[in-house]
């Protein structure tokens, strides 16, 4: 008889339990910043070692149902590991790791005027608890929670600092969260009222007694809940003036990985929940829309967090591509994809942060001269930018490849369209980053239209009547903390990493869609087996 059960059983809620005890440890020791990183870096990285047992765990011996609390399914709260569940883990906290070590290197060499350093480590590790319980949620209503818990997170952590700006963005992406959330609880009402249940294995049993058109319409409201949360189009306009505003860090662990959650959220219930494809085609429009809209809006940008944020919305879209394929095949390139992208644009957005400290401004109309001024911050901006353009051999190249073959493999009208429109948005992706590179980097920053206000500060930049302070007064201006560079530098390995070790990691991926395509995997393993016969793996 094999532990592993046992030891998942142990394992499944310790990366929901790790972040919480330690968020209330951290809040007492509110006035000792340093024993709070002592006790959030540790924390931090206890979630990503049992997040890859747990990865290994299930790849090996399949899906893991945990009864929390000794209340049997469907009653009680239920958290379930399987291939999908657990590499969302392992991916999500490596970006936990290696922001919040970012956010100390940066607190440490700037201070904590500016930002209430005290509160951001508790609500950086609740952020980071309703993440992973969000992943592990075996029923609808602990999934809610966990949106909640990110909700509440993500306003105090989107407002450090209080400035007008910070604080306008974060009431403006409250408010959208709020209707998704009130958007989300319909559906889950709904959704009770329909099968009596709110467990995800017995939901997807009720659910195939539920008249077509109910089912569909349910599918409906959660897809717009969902939708709002992973800013699919038209649901994604909040996004690029929310992130933008956001200490460096902030915006790096947003944009990697909430919208992600949606699509997480997304993918389950399409495949669990709702398999029969009603709403496919509407699926693909939305995704052929958001890949469009957003590289096109990236265009338009001349602020680099902005375009950034643009290019988020657009590379969406490739996974709901995938999503709505309903194919082992686009299910795994979407799977693939979402590690991918969460890797690389986490990255970015914490190279725009150190491009800021460098040379004052993220705006391309203030930039120029950084290659010759910081070759390291040169080559640490090409490898991702490269990636996320799709440029061979690199894992967006790998990612979007998976995709159109599997869109071609479909040979439908739409799928074709779709197979189009994503060649066209990654070769936009690519312009737009060869215009972040020429203008920022290769340029010399005389040549800028507004080169010299580059040179304040950039706390200064929030305030024009401040803007003759000068950038060079500080002692350390120009050097990167060893703090800072060190965890962009591991998220960059880590991206290459997906590229050197994409054949095991495809392999995991196709796996991991293969159990989403077979309910019967996810269902006998939270509700036990019905057919008499053994559970596939």
């Amino acid at each position: 008889m094999t532990l592993s059960p046992n030891l998942v059983t142990a394992l499944a809620p310790l990366p929901v339990l790790i972040p919480l005890l330690s968020a209330a440890a951290t809040l007492v020791l509110g006035r000792r910043p340093r024993a709070q990183r002592a006790i959030t870096i540790p924390a931090l990285t206890a979630v990503l070692l049992v997040s890859c047992l747990l990865l290994y765990l299930a790849d090996r011996d399949g899906t893991t149902a945990v009864q929390v609390g000794g209340w049997d399914s469907p009653i009680g709260i239920t958290l379930v590991v399987d291939r999908l569940s657990a590499l969302m883990l392992v991916v999500g906290s490596i970006v936990l790791l290696a922001v919040m070590v970012y956010a100390i290197g940066q607190g440490i060499s700037d201070g904590s005027d500016d930002q209430p350093v005290s509160i951001f480590l508790p609500t950086y590790l609740a952020l980071a608890a309703g993440l992973c319980n969000a992943f592990l949620a075996g029923d609808l209503f602990n999934l809610y929670v966990g949106f909640e818990v990110l909700l509440a997170a993500s306003f105090v952590l989107l407002t450090l600092g209080a400035s007008a700006d910070r604080v306008r963005a974060g009431v403006s992406y409250v408010m959208v969260s709020m209707v998704s959330s009130l958007i989300f609880l319909a559906g889950i009402a709904f959704a009770y009222a329909a099968t009596g249940t709110l467990n995800l294995a017995d939901m997807a049993l009720r659910m195939d007694e539920v008249p077509n058109g109910v089912r569909t319409a349910i599918f409906a409201v959660l897809l717009v809940a969902f939708g709002i949360k992973a800013a699919v189009f038209p649901l994604s306009m909040w996004l690029p003036d929310s992130y933008p505003t956001a200490p460096a860090p902030v915006t790096a662990v947003f944009a990697g990985l909430l919208t992600k959650v949606g699509v997480y959220a997304i993918m389950r219930a399409h495949a669990l929940l709702f398999p029969g494809g009603e709403l496919d085609g509407v699926l693909l429009v939305a995704g052929l829309l958001t890949m469009l809209v957003g590289i096109l809006g990236a265009i338009a940008q001349s602020d680099i967090k902005r375009l950034l944020s643009f290019t988020l919305v657009s590379h969406i879209g490739y996974m709901i591509f995938g999503i709505a394929l309903s194919t082992m095949a686009g299910l795994s390139g979407a799977i693939y994809y979402v590690a991918h992208h969460i890797i690389v644009q986490t990255t970015l957005f914490l190279i725009v942060g150190l491009i800021e400290r460098q040379a004052g401004s993220a705006s391309l109309r203030r930039l120029g001269g950084l290659a010759a001024a910081s070759p390291v911050l040169a080559i640490v901006f090409l490898i991702p930018a490269l990636n996320l353009g799709g440029i061979p051999p690199f894992s967006g190249f790998i990612g979007k490849v998976a995709l159109l073959q599997a869109g071609a493999a479909d040979a439908s009208v739409l799928a074709w369209v779709l197979v189009a429109g994503g060649t066209l948005t990654s070769l936009l992706t690519l312009y737009v980053v060869a215009r972040v590179w020429s203008k920022a980097f290769w340029r010399a920053r005389a040549d800028a239209p507004e080169g010299a206000l580059a040179d304040v500060s950039p706390s200064a930049l929030l305030d024009e009547s401040n803007a003759d302070i000068p950038f060079d007064t500080r002692a350390d201006v120009g050097r990167i903390p060893p703090m800072m560079l060190a965890p962009t530098l591991a998220l960059v390995g880590v991206g290459l990493a997906l590229t050197v070790f994409a054949g095991p990691l495809i392999k995991i991926s196709d796996r991991a869609a293969e159990n989403l395509l077979d309910r019967s995997v996810y269902i006998t393993a939270v509700l036990g087996d019905h057919t008499g016969e053994e559970a596939p793996r």
